[in-house]
């Protein structure tokens, strides 16, 4: 009888009647370790056996009949056992060694049977069912785990179990982890004291380690002792799959039910059709931890999941935006890496929560109309002792040549992107959160550290590949792969690069030789418009370029024009300081920038607190300056961005043609004398356009003529200096801000307008009636 037959049924004509006694068992009080290998006695103690499923549980009896009952629980002072079944098979252990090793024989036995054992200790009796009788469930699902990438959380990590042997139900935890090199491996948590003798792992063919633990349930905490192949006990580990884990000290995995909550966003799912390229996106960045906090007992606290619910959502729902990007919510230790070092990547941080109160707060977004996007971190691999560093022992996750394994800039490592182990566990990390949580859309960070072997190195620091060259295909490839799981799985999702260079092709698809991407973080035009922007007016005009030349190079990508966290710290101030002049100056600065990048082509990307003009640079340990909303000058920055997104989701003209050479037309970019820059915006059909101007001096500039595609009357849409934003609300000329197309020609066009433009101001003008 083997172990893979222990489903089968006991028959009636077998079942035995025979309650077991010490006597039948023919054994004695006396401790006897005779018939034991030394060997293995050494194993249990030191917490080094790794085929407990040969030795422990119901095995046969190679020395006798029948089978042999040995239970391993350190400590323990006597072990009874009972059948779950009708059998009515009972009896008591022998103590065979004093560290708390016990046997019975049953040489009558002539099929396996489940039981559980009741196990007293010098203060206290517990009721078990013992792992070791539980070998099919403990493998399942491994010899299909690489088909794909998915797989890789149905079935490592704490997987929530029941199995049926002999008609008998039994529930509990299922654990898998991988770790080829470990020497052993062991099951610690809250329900064995944390003692790495107690629940010794198995080891199966294709180096991972499996153990069914009947009676844990969701809630329970647990970790992994793994012991190298030297023998040496490694730091205690985190689950590598693990979907939760417990703040420091601990940092112990979590288990969760996933399919305990109730998802209320069919409609929102349904919706979800359509290319993303040709729909309105204004996406608001926010970091969970310091968009707001509370005050209680005289400190500052985090919003959890469902408080952010309540007040965060409404916010944005009011404002205009269209999704919400959140930066890192994988698992990570330290709260000063804004989440960028992630040690769980399939786990949602519980500083705000557990897992269903993230799935409430996604939910909620999407019942109110917000996508919800967040920072998928595969180029960061911190050294955290818990987590994947040296997991076995061995660099198991990444690059054993620090050359290509270690990370100069963030003091961490670099994951093997070749390796099969951890490309399917990084793909499926990804996966991971548009199928169980949700999640419209996956923004991957620091992408180009990830496409060069020699980024941030000096000559000598790196190694090249295969060609020669810079280009690490691994990573190439990964990405590709990433992009192509997600797209296939989840159509309607997106995902986005931050990538700094320009690499080719990173947003097309991967059929025409690209990465895949849906869309491409515009860094190019971040950084030239805000240097732009930073220069003293006088000087703009020999900047002039700057603000234009992200046009040049626009249809190459999908780009989407980001203002994200990394522009307002370390020193590079917020965005309203690194604008010139006095206050009113520096506001005017600001709301005329906004208004030229909602014009701009892309969708949008702005950081929280932007939208209000925060002074000072953002502190992930403080909450916003909300008080500045007291003062009409932050609250004019606040209503004009409103405007702007109200205006630009209901106009298609300002995104239906992001990507389309023909939904954009200059009108001048070439006046640098006056630091003005015109241009249209036309939708697909061209039914539709707005007229977009900006005026980047602090002087007025009169009688400024600006053509037109038809005869009509124009009329003013938006004006950032407008006094509803607090501006100067200049006068420019005509009543109530209609202006009548002459039969002038001027910049191409048959027809045009004159307008007064306002000092540090855009202005978007459309025909009235179209």
């Amino acid at each position: 009888m083997t172990r893979k037959n222990a489903k089968k049924t006991v028959t009636s004509k077998k079942k035995q009647t025979i309650e077991y006694s010490v006597k039948k068992a023919e054994a004695s009080t006396k401790i006897v370790a005779a018939p034991l290998k030394s060997t293995l006695l050494a194993q249990l103690e030191k917490a080094r056996l790794a085929n407990p499923f040969d030795t422990l549980g119901l095995i046969k009896n190679v020395e006798s009949t029948g089978y042999l009952l040995r239970v391993w629980l350190p400590d323990a002072k006597a072990v009874e056992f009972v059948a779950l079944d009708d059998s009515k098979l009972a009896g008591k252990l022998i103590q065979v060694y004093e560290a708390g090793l016990f046997e019975i024989n049953l040489p009558d036995m002539t099929e396996v049977f489940v039981y559980k054992l009741t196990v007293t200790y010098a203060n206290a009796t517990h009721q078990v069912i013992d792992p070791y009788q539980f070998h099919d469930i403990a493998f399942e699902g491994l010899s299909t785990l690489h088909e794909a990438p998915q797989n890789v959380y149905h079935t490592l990590g704490a997987q929530l179990k029941e199995t049926v042997v002999n008609d008998v139900a039994v529930s509990g935890v299922r654990f898998i982890v991988y770790a080829p090199n470990a020497s052993s491996v062991s099951l610690i948590s809250e329900h064995n004291f944390w003692n790495g003798q107690h629940h010794p792992m198995q080891k199966s063919w294709c180096g991972h380690w499996v153990l069914f633990v009947p009676g844990l349930s969701a809630g329970c905490a647990y970790k992994y002792e793994l012991k190298d192949a030297g023998g040496h006990r490694l730091p205690h580990k985190a689950d590598p799959v693990g979907f939760q884990a417990e703040q420091y000290p601990s940092h112990a995995s979590i288990v969760v039910d996933h399919d305990k909550y109730q998802w209320n966003d069919q409609a929102w799912q349904a919706s979800q059709v359509g290319d993303k390229r040709f729909a309105p996106m204004s996406i608001y960045e926010v970091h969970l931890g310091s968009w707001k906090r509370k005050h209680e007992d005289g400190v500052e606290r985090m919003l959890t999941y469902r408080e952010l619910a309540e007040e965060l959502l409404p916010y944005l729902l009011g404002m205009g935006y269209t999704h919400l990007e959140v930066m890192p919510i994988s698992e990570f230790p330290f709260d000063g890496s804004w989440g960028y070092q992630p040690v769980g990547l399939f786990a949602a941080t519980s500083r705000f929560g557990d897992a269903d109160d993230l799935k409430y707060f996604i939910d909620q977004c999407h019942q109110v109309g917000l996508g919800i996007i967040i920072d998928w971190v595969p180029a960061h691999f911190p050294a955290d002792p818990h987590g994947l560093a040296r997991f076995d022992g061995t660099p198991l996750y990444e690059y054993e040549d620090p050359r290509r394994g270690w990370h100069p800039d963030w003091n961490s490592y670099i994951y093997d992107f070749g390796r099969d182990n951890v490309r399917q566990f990084l793909v499926a990390s990804a996966l991971i959160w548009l199928d169980k949580f949700h999640v419209d859309g996956l923004r991957v960070d620091a992408v180009a550290s990830m496409l060069y072997w020699d980024y941030s190195r000096e000559e000598g620091e790196w190694v090249p590949n295969v060609d020669g060259g810079n280009h690490n295909y691994e990573a190439i490839s990964l990405l590709k792969w990433f992009n192509e799981e997600v797209y296939s799985q989840y159509p309607h999702a997106m995902t986005i690069a931050e990538e700094s260079t320009a690499f080719a092709g990173v947003s097309k698809p991967t059929f025409e030789g690209g990465l895949g991407f849906g869309f491409k973080w515009n860094m190019g035009w971040m950084h030239d418009s805000l240097n732009y922007m930073s220069q003293d007016p006088m000087y703009r005009k020999y900047h002039h370029h700057e603000m234009t030349f992200a046009m040049v190079y626009h249809y190459n990508e999908h780009f989407i024009l980001p203002l994200s966290h990394d522009e307002v710290v370390h020193g590079k101030k917020s965005l309203l300081d690194k604008m010139p002049g006095d206050e009113w100056q520096s506001a005017a600065n600001l709301r005329a920038y906004m208004g030229y990048m909602f014009g701009h082509p892309g969708k949008k990307l702005n950081f929280m607190g932007g939208e209000f003009a925060q002074s000072h640079e953002w502190n992930h340990d403080h909450s916003l300056d909300w008080d500045l909303l007291d003062y009409e000058k932050h609250k004019g920055q606040q209503k004009l961005i409103s405007d702007l997104n109200h205006f630009y989701k209901t106009n298609p003209a300002m995104y239906e043609s992001d990507y389309q050479p023909e939904g954009f037309e200059w009108l001048d970019h070439s006046d640098d004398h006056n630091s003005i820059i015109s241009f249209v915006r036309y939708n697909l059909d061209k039914s539709q356009y707005v007229i977009c101007v900006s005026n980047f001096t602090p002087v007025p500039r009169q009688m400024y003529r600006i053509a037109v595609d038809e005869v009509g009357h124009y009329e003013v849409v938006i004006n950032t200096d407008s006094e509803y934003y607090w501006g100067s609300n200049y006068q420019m000329g005509e009543q109530m801000g209609v202006f009548i197309s002459e039969a002038h020609p001027w910049q191409g066009k048959e027809h045009s307008i004159v307008v007064n433009l306002p000092p540090l101001s855009t202005v978007y003008l459309k025909r009235k009636g179209a």
